[in-house]
């Protein structure tokens, strides 16, 4: 994607956050583009979970559904369960959140044995039932009918309750300079909650998240341990990062 690309992306991303709505014939006459150019620009952010097509342009989307997220980049979200795999370990407990990238690696964990596994992910914790080698612990909580996960007091409490040696987690942006952020305060809370009785942090985000920023602010990166995207480690897209995060 050229520099000319990432400003019209950058641009049409401002525009929904402060009015809500984008027309694709407005932004082809101001960014002097055609508006299959805009067309195409504009299925980029829906594919980010970032807007929703509609007769002649795009609204602006807040948090979305599980399943909607789930549709969402499914080849990259399955190369980074591949991944995940090789950092699951054996033994003791470790953490998975809510999202629809890492419920992936969840539905992969056949051959765990002695695994414990806690999160705040429903969906996540239905899939753990299929493994017999895999005690799952499902947080308590709120059901934030937005999102799928559960959040609240009782959530963030029962982060504090497991020692965890590694977290797993996604976001809905991450940027070189700001970290991760979600799309809701309290899926940030809650993630913050399970990091802080972690040993380390693994962030699990498809390329499409990368140099973004989402409305709640949840991990610095010198709170990362790992970065892993889709991407070959050696992707120029990645260079932002090489000097903060370990990245695979």
């Amino acid at each position: 994607m050229n520099v000319q690309a990432l400003e019209r992306l950058e641009l049409m991303r401002q525009r929904l956050d402060t009015e809500g709505r984008v027309r694709v014939v407005d932004l082809a006459s101001e960014l002097d583009v055609s508006e299959m150019t805009v067309r195409r620009d504009l299925e980029m952010l829906v594919d980010e979970g970032i807007a929703q097509r509609v007769r002649g342009g795009a609204i602006a989307v807040g948090p979305q559904e599980f399943a909607t997220r789930f549709r969402q980049n499914a080849r990259a979200k399955a190369r980074l369960a591949e991944k995940l795999l090789d950092l699951v370990g054996t033994g003791g407990a470790i953490g998975i959140d809510a999202s629809s990238t890492l419920q992936r690696l969840a539905t992969r964990l056949g051959e765990a044995r002695d695994l414990t596994v806690l999160t705040n992910g429903p969906d996540t914790f239905r899939a753990l039932q299929d493994h017999p080698g895999v005690t799952a612990l499902l947080t308590g909580g709120a059901l934030d009918a937005r999102t799928g996960s559960l959040v609240g007091p009782l959530a963030a409490r029962a982060a504090h309750d497991v020692m965890l040696r590694r977290l797993f987690v996604s976001a809905a942006a991450l940027d070189p300079e700001l970290g991760s952020s979600e799309s809701t305060l309290e899926e940030a809370e809650v993630k913050l909650a399970l990091a802080g009785s972690a040993a380390e942090v693994v962030l699990a985000v498809t390329s499409t998240k990368l140099a973004h920023r989402s409305p709640a602010r949840a991990f610095s990166l010198d709170r990362v341990d790992v970065l892993v995207t889709e991407l070959d480690p050696g992707d120029d897209r990645l260079d932002p990062y090489r000097e903060q995060v370990r990245i695979r």
